[in-house]
């Protein structure tokens, strides 16, 4: 089973690095890793270009957003498996692909994601919140929840059935697209529950009140777009109930 690992990025000199080094530490090794720079004026194409730990699939070139760059990568892969890691995100462990191919290898599952954890921007080590997912049941999109995108991965053959990114949305298309695989389309998805990403806090999606209430209500539309009956007082209960969890609960081993 081949992986594609997609990562996208723009001015990230000074994490990706360390992204490209988690990728180059997993002991499984049947990987095809695309990054699609959006036109970096930093050290990122110089850095990316310089790798030899492992072989990198590079273009750069000006792209509409992040989820753009996403769908490009996308529409490049060869493997039989896709996952997004961020630029500033690395993967927790060594056995994480491992861990998803051993899911993968059932032929009946389409996808698979696990639980995440924000770490200190200036500290991957130290834990700041901890998103521990659950086995999904229909609804949930419509009352808040959804997998950590980054720890998703789905067959190729899912994208191509099912699409890719909706530009339509700026800060949320990857939960209109896992609601659309999950909730409309029923694919069949598997919770492994490890920790598989340490992200970086103060990201895109978390960087001011205004970016959080747009990112909300893109949410609540893209649920209506793929016909879920959404409550938003159920919604909202569930996004701050979730949020103070993932706040006060530390992982079993911290």
């Amino acid at each position: 089973m081949k992986i594609t690992l997609i990562t996208v990025c723009l001015n990230s000199a000074a994490t990706i690095g360390e992204t490209l080094d988690s990728v180059a530490a997993q002991s499984y090794k049947n990987i095809e890793h695309i990054v699609v720079d959006g036109g970096s004026l930093d050290e990122t194409p110089a850095i990316v270009r310089a790798w030899k730990k492992h072989p990198v699939h590079f273009i750069s070139e000006p792209d509409k957003g992040k989820y753009d760059a996403m769908n490009k990568g996308i529409r490049l892969a060869t493997g039989d498996v896709i996952g997004i890691l961020n630029s500033d995100d690395i993967y927790y462990d060594a056995h994480v692909l491992e861990n998803v191919t051993r899911t993968m290898n059932d032929r009946t599952v389409d996808a698979c994601y696990a639980d995440l954890i924000y770490v200190d921007k200036n500290n991957p080590e130290k834990t700041i919140r901890y998103w521990k997912s659950r086995f999904f049941k229909k609804g949930l999109f419509a009352r808040g929840w959804m997998p950590a995108h980054p720890t998703f991965f789905a067959r190729r053959s899912v994208y191509e059935k099912y699409g890719l990114f909706d530009l339509n949305y700026s800060f949320a298309a990857d939960v209109e697209l896992l609601a659309r695989f999950m909730e409309k389309y029923e694919i069949e998805s598997v919770y492994i529950p490890q920790i598989f990403i340490r992200m970086r806090s103060g990201g895109d999606s978390n960087n001011s009140l205004l970016t959080i209430v747009r990112q909300n209500i893109e949410i609540y539309q893209a649920c209506k777009k793929n016909n879920l009956q959404i409550s938003l007082g159920a919604f909202f209960f569930t996004k701050i109930a979730a949020r103070i969890r993932q706040f006060s609960s530390r992982p079993p081993h911290q």
